[in-house]
């Protein structure tokens, strides 16, 4: 179902994901007033207002086929009954609101505490252990997944935008050397803790399917494996922690460094889509930025 909302050339800010998400609601017989923008990434995430639901809104046409892939993983893990993220029943999804994918999500009532590393590799485990059913066909793990589209589009000084281009040609010669012994299966792909939520009766609980496919499980592990060792944003202990409760550390692999350019790549490229919205945000990209033109040097980069 696609609806049509006012359209504008400002790009995807804050105020047109608003407008795409009021009108979504209107489609959907939701109330959107008063609803909050709870964070604008890869996609714009709204709390009604009105009712205990989260709306997802993706940045344009492109992103259809990964909400696509949320809906059906949803379903799909409801079925297993593994803790997840659950759709709203009874309205059609994805809806197309001026060419944004729109989804629509029970909200999660948090407790007091947040999911541990050891949780997240123990949530890994048992994703990467799960069988495929037959019909849900889940794309291959693409680490260059939109990645022209963000160089092209970002509001970004021209020559950031080379360095990129050039990064990127040389990133894709690494990826095609890499060997994977692991078999392939059901695969995150984006497995940071910020992706699990403690509900307010202590069950953790998987989000974020956007990038869900069926892969090799490193590819789940460079992402926590990237934040300590190279950006060092776990103790020691907690990405032991992690290491105990999954069974194995990336960084013992061959193909650990290029996973971690790899994955840095990711992280700047994701965060320069917004440089627009605030001076916090430009910043952490310059800091990003610098950090892959001198690819030995310290990491100061912050989470986001």
């Amino acid at each position: 179902m696609a609806v049509d909302a006012a359209r504008t050339d400002e790009g995807f800010t804050s105020a047109r994901a608003t407008r795409v998400m009021s009108a979504a609601c209107q489609a959907a017989g939701l109330d959107g007033r008063g609803a909050e923008l709870i964070r604008l990434g890869e996609n714009a995430l709204f709390r009604l207002a009105s009712a205990p639901v989260v709306v997802r809104v993706a940045r344009g046409e492109a992103w259809l086929p990964k909400a696509r892939t949320e809906v059906a993983v949803s379903q799909w893990l409801e079925g297993e009954g593994f803790p997840a993220a659950r759709l709203v029943e009874d309205v059609e999804q994805p809806l197309s609101v001026d060419g944004h994918p729109v989804t629509f999500w029970h909200l999660i009532v948090e407790g007091e505490r947040k999911a541990s590393y050891g949780e997240l590799g123990g949530v890994l485990r048992d994703l990467h252990a799960m069988t495929l059913p037959a019909g849900l066909e889940l794309p291959r793990f693409d680490p260059f997944d939109k990645q022209e589209l963000r160089i092209n589009r970002a509001v970004i000084p021209e020559d950031d935008r080379a360095f990129l281009r050039k990064r990127w040609h040389e990133l894709r010669a690494q990826y095609e050397e890499l060997q994977f012994g692991s078999p392939k299966g059901p695969v995150h792909g984006d497995a940071h803790v910020q992706n699990l939520m403690v509900d307010s009766k202590g069950q953790v609980i998987l989000i974020d399917f956007e990038a869900f496919c069926f892969d090799h499980p490193e590819w789940d592990l460079m992402v926590t494996a990237t934040e300590h060792h190279s950006l060092g944003w776990q103790t020691d202990e907690q990405y032991a922690d992690f290491v105990r409760a999954y069974g194995r550390d990336l960084h013992d692999w061959h193909g650990y460094d290029t996973l971690r350019r790899l994955q840095e790549f990711g992280m700047t490229t994701w965060l320069m889509q917004n440089v627009q919205e605030d001076e916090k945000t430009a910043a952490e990209y310059q800091r990003r930025i610098t950090g892959l033109r001198n690819d030995d040097a310290p990491r100061d980069w912050r989470p986001w």
